[in-house]
């Protein structure tokens, strides 16, 4: 056993005695604080203001051709994912009409021809809908009633009582599931959501079934210890392939074993149990410091045992959530670990002709730059040299997470370069993705004069614009310590914490057994609808 690992397993055990706040007591904003908070605003009135004028009640607004787009069953994913920020920022008369318009949908049916998400469904709609019914004083039981028309479809995921893990796509029309593989992300990112409509419905089958998904997911065989496979079956609850990671296909579910623990104190340990064995299990095989600039990252393992030297903007939640469960569980370490993830995911940002951070990355460390793919070319080379990563897919959609992990970090340190970050980023955004009304992704983060993406994401209003807007506002608004953000950045209230999360004696992996994955083709992690058609276009 090495030093550090003596050092960490002491350090978890003499962590149960006290619990501190997750939030830097005494945090003070800077003066440009309201300055920058309106420069968010900002975006988001004119992003909204677009939505309404050439999209309102559709999914997303398309900004350059100013038409629309229906990628998550045409029931209006921008207005279910903006209410929460809406309410925050203050926005009521279009809460209001938001409320209205929710009020006045079918849920029951889709409006497209398309099958529905489980996981997309469940993080947009359903969390959206119980997180503005909770910011706005409970005030709108139709919220709670619309996430229970959704969530009364979404059961029949679970084919026969038997089933543990519920099918990623239903067909509403007839209440069949789409018979194919899923992975856990899909399948391990239900709890919060449902355990908060069965608290407000007063129906414990929907926090029952979400929690044996999950449950299925900790006691499985893996690959590696606490870390489950990418790919799981339905029907056989078995692993398909080895691949792990923490990024899509994964991430969400590793996310809310902390969460979930936070948000309902459970006195079941295994939630918080599994997340710290996860993360021992990561610090002890995935932890990977590129050969330039000493940058910090997980790396994935993939079927074949190898290590693969890659990144992602969906993974780079990862470091916000060692920061958040290094507070719950007392425990120094992972917050540091975490805050040197963040910060080598901001360089990701900070190293572009934009200030933009790209949707896949890669890297060298020690043991060498596999990533399973081709190897870097001269011009990425020249990159890495100068940056400690180089770029493989250079796109952004308006993704959230490494200003997510940012957020974390300034309001856990109070470091003004976390809160300097998210100003750059604010300048960053208003100057290269603003386009012919509101806001777009584009398709090459390094070059200045890049081609916009034809597509407002859902997640821009709730995810990106509520990160920034909160880490420029009072630290008491919406504090670590009295809420838990869902994957989709959906506040839920939580009861005051307790003084540790997890059984307090170390990681604790379930036991052994023999890990014999599937084979099958496995779904996209995280598809976006209209970018794929954009790029088939």
């Amino acid at each position: 056993m090495t030093s550090f690992r003596r050092w960490f397993l002491a350090a978890l055990a003499a962590s149960a005695v006290k619990a501190e706040s997750v939030q830097k007591p005494g945090l003070q904003l800077p003066p440009s604080a309201t300055v920058h908070q309106a420069a968010v605003k900002e975006l988001f009135v004119t992003s909204y203001e677009a939505y309404q004028t050439y999209a309102w009640g559709h999914d997303d607004l398309f900004p350059v051709s100013k038409t629309y787009f229906d990628g998550r069953n045409g029931w209006g994913a921008s207005i279910a994912d903006a209410m929460g920020t809406m309410w925050i920022m203050g926005l009521t008369d279009w809460f209001e009409q938001a409320v209205n318009h929710t009020a006045n949908t079918d849920f029951t049916i889709s409006h497209t021809s398309d099958t529905v998400s489980l996981f997309e469904t469940t993080i947009r709609y359903v969390g959206g809908f119980l997180s503005a019914y909770e910011l706005s004083g409970e005030k709108y039981p139709v919220l709670v009633e619309k996430a229970q028309d959704l969530a009364d479809q979404m059961a029949y995921a679970w084919v026969g009582k038997d089933q543990s893990i519920p099918y990623g796509f239903m067909d509403f029309t007839d209440h069949q599931p789409t018979i194919d593989t899923s992975n856990i992300a899909e399948a391990g990112t239900l709890t919060l959501e449902w355990n908060r409509l069965s608290q407000y419905s007063g129906n414990s089958t929907y926090q029952t079934l979400a929690e044996k998904s999950v449950q299925h997911m900790i006691q499985m065989s893996t690959p590696l210890p606490g870390m489950p496979a990418q790919g799981i079956n339905p029907k056989t609850g078995n692993s398909v392939g080895g691949y792990v990671t923490w990024g899509g296909g994964s991430d969400s579910y590793f996310e809310y074993l902390i969460k979930y623990a936070r948000l309902t104190n459970t006195d079941d340990n295994s939630y918080a149990d599994a997340w710290l064995t996860a993360v021992d299990t990561s610090m002890k095989t995935l932890l990977r410091f590129s050969t330039v600039g000493n940058w910090l990252y997980l790396a994935d393992y993939d079927d074949d045992k190898n290590i693969r030297h890659v990144g992602s903007h969906l993974a780079c939640f990862y470091g916000g959530n060692w920061i958040l469960g290094g507070k719950l569980t007392n425990n120094a370490t992972l917050v540091l670990l975490g805050l040197q993830l963040t910060d080598a995911c901001w360089n990701t940002y900070a190293s572009t002709a934009t200030g933009i951070g790209p949707e896949v990355f890669s890297y060298m460390s020690s043991d060498g730059n596999y990533t399973g793919n081709t190897a870097p070319n001269q011009e990425q080379l020249d990159f890495y040299h100068k940056h400690g990563f180089y770029i493989t897919a250079p796109d952004y959609i308006l993704r959230p997470e490494v200003l997510e992990s940012n957020f974390y970090a300034w309001r856990v340190t109070g470091d003004p370069k976390y809160f300097n970050n998210a100003v750059s980023a604010t300048i960053s955004f208003k100057k290269y993705l603003s386009t012919t009304v509101a806001y777009t992704g584009i398709y090459d983060v390094n070059n200045a004069d890049s081609d916009k993406i034809d597509d407002m994401e859902s997640f821009w209003f709730a995810e990106v614009l509520k990160y920034l807007y909160l880490t420029f506002d009072d630290p008491d608004h919406i504090s670590l310590d009295e809420y838990v953000f869902n994957t989709e950045c959906h506040p839920f209230k939580a009861p005051p914490a307790k003084s540790n999360y997890g059984s307090g004696s170390g990681p604790r992996p379930v036991p052994w057994q023999p890990f014999s994955p599937e084979s099958a083709p496995l779904p996209s992690a995280s598809p976006i609808p209209a970018f794929i058609m954009n790029l088939n276009s």
